[in-house]
């Protein structure tokens, strides 16, 4: 995350602009100590807060799509005219300012009362509606449904400890000891209570009877629903060896696993890492920024090449060794007897600390009880409704047509959750909008961000624009000559737009 400025940017919006000081669509400036962004979007003039809700990222920076400003880091999307934040990652609004005009000048001096968001009002009016996970799917779609409007009830079961949290930050972050904690929750405890959203933490949901629209607890209790998000998410994948029942020994996938790993990390010399995607490989930078040795096994040749291919792996990998990351490719963790992990290529690693990163499985299990169509997920149509009538799915465990690969996939990216949620939210209304959103997800190794548009499990070549070593690039994934993905570092408004080519391609 960004600090915060220490002195304004810009001109003095109070005094005045012309039309002529805008070089292209946004101009930022300041009013008092604010920054203050100014976006001239056909004849119409905007002027909104300069910073996104969700990171802080610099507006500025970003993208003017009409009456649309999207955010450089992680692509957040805001209404220029209400301030709303229309698609994830972020979900507060920016201040609206006054824009005036004095002639030939344009003059910025005070907010507007906030506006309203744009509201389509709820097309169906189900009364009681039950989201089935705590994650980001299931925080997303309960704060769409009353940022739409909902006046109905809206039960929320979690089998989670804690509230909903920014996930990211528990690899990220918070695990480096970066971010402090009152940066996890995605909305304070009071929000669910102010927005009459009943969280129930700690709850074990054992089924679904889509017949009686009910879901049963454990226990014995059973609600009743109108329409129902299943928004389970995934779970960590279990080691089959011996030695992870261990108290050294970790998964990452909750806040109260994330502690666990902070508590082990106290005063430990070493860590084994089982594992070298996304998630390991950002672990490992995170335990490194606690000064601690770490060393990184996995089965692939190099990290991240299934997704990123050979050359981005190799730099990826080059920038943890200049960090002093031990790599042992090629080979995995059979055993762990104490703080001995033993490689199936014959060598031991002593390590006071194991964190287990080896991928994450949709849970399924409460869809497949339910007779909900599967295919590696939960089949659901354009609109994120399942097989069956009244139910829905969102998140990790989605598998949806999308248009833009004309493939069915199912991704496993924190923003694809929260905006599925936010999709379902507006469908579970009956507004029937389809989900064409294009994938994307960032990951941070180090100071290097690396974000990742679109969806490509296949290409047949690469195209690289820049250096990736030189730490300025953007890659495209092919396939028949056409774009399915692309990876960028440090092109983030080239990442825009190649998000937005996409959208207008599929549309």
């Amino acid at each position: 995350m960004a600090d915060q400025q220490a002195a304004p940017s810009g001109p003095d919006l109070s005094q005045g602009v012309t039309l002529s000081d805008f070089s292209g669509a946004i101009l930022l400036g300041h009013v008092g100590d604010q920054d203050v962004l100014l976006v001239r979007s056909g004849a119409d003039i905007f002027a909104v807060d300069a910073h996104c809700t969700h990171y802080h990222g610099p507006l500025a920076e970003g993208l003017v799509d009409g009456e649309t400003v999207r955010c450089p880091w992680h692509h957040a999307c805001f209404d220029l005219r209400t301030g709303e934040a229309t698609r994830a990652p972020a979900f507060a609004s920016l201040a609206v300012w006054k824009v005036e005009r004095d002639g030939e000048r344009i003059l910025v001096r005070e907010k507007r009362g906030q506006p309203k968001p744009r509201v389509k009002g709820p097309v169906e009016a189900p009364g009681r509606i039950v989201i089935i996970g705590g994650g980001a799917a299931g925080f997303a779609a309960a704060e769409m449904l009353r940022r739409q409007g909902f006046g109905g009830s809206i039960t929320m079961l979690s089998g989670e400890a804690s509230l909903p949290v920014d996930r990211p930050n528990l690899s990220k972050d918070y695990l480096a000891g970066n971010a402090p904690a009152d940066w996890l929750p995605l909305k304070p405890d009071e929000f669910y209570a102010e927005q009459g959203i009943h969280l129930r933490l700690r709850t074990d949901v054992t089924a679904i009877d889509p017949a009686a629209r009910k879901v049963l607890l454990a226990g014995g209790e059973s609600l009743a629903y109108d329409r129902l998000l299943l928004a389970t998410g995934a779970e960590p994948v279990r080691l089959p060896i011996p030695g992870v029942d261990q108290p050294h020994v970790h998964l990452l996938r909750s806040l109260s696993d994330c502690r666990a790993i902070i508590a082990s990390a106290d005063g430990a010399r070493r860590a084994v890492v089982i594992g070298a995607s996304f998630i390991g490989l950002e672990v490992a930078a995170s335990l490194r920024a606690r000064e601690i040795e770490v060393h990184v096994v996995g089965l692939e040749q190099r990290p991240m090449e299934r997704v990123l291919g050979p050359e981005m792996g190799d730099f990826v990998r080059g920038l943890h060794e200049e960090h002093g990351v031990v790599f042992h490719l090629g080979d995995t963790v059979t055993k762990i007897e104490g703080r001995r992990a033993t490689l199936k290529s014959g060598s031991v690693i002593e390590a006071d600390l194991v964190v287990v990163g080896v991928g994450v499985k949709p849970r399924l299990a409460l869809a497949e009880k339910a007779g909900l169509a599967i295919d590696r997920g939960v089949t659901v149509n354009a609109y994120l409704e399942t097989s069956a009538s009244g139910i829905f799915a969102a998140g990790d465990i989605a598998r949806w047509p999308d248009p833009h690969s004309g493939e069915n996939i199912r991704v496993e990216h924190w923003v694809v959750a929260e905006r599925q949620g936010q999709a379902a939210a507006r469908n579970m209304l009956g507004q029937r909008e389809a989900f064409n959103d294009v994938p994307f997800f960032w990951s941070q190794h180090y100071d290097v961000p690396i974000n990742y548009v679109g969806h490509a499990e296949q290409w047949d070549a690469i195209e690289v624009e820049g250096s990736i070593a030189g730490r300025d690039c953007l890659v495209r994934y092919k396939r028949g000559g056409r774009v399915l993905a692309v990876a960028s570092i440090y092109r983030d408004l080239a990442s825009l737009e190649a998000e937005v080519a996409m959208e207008r391609a599929a549309a």
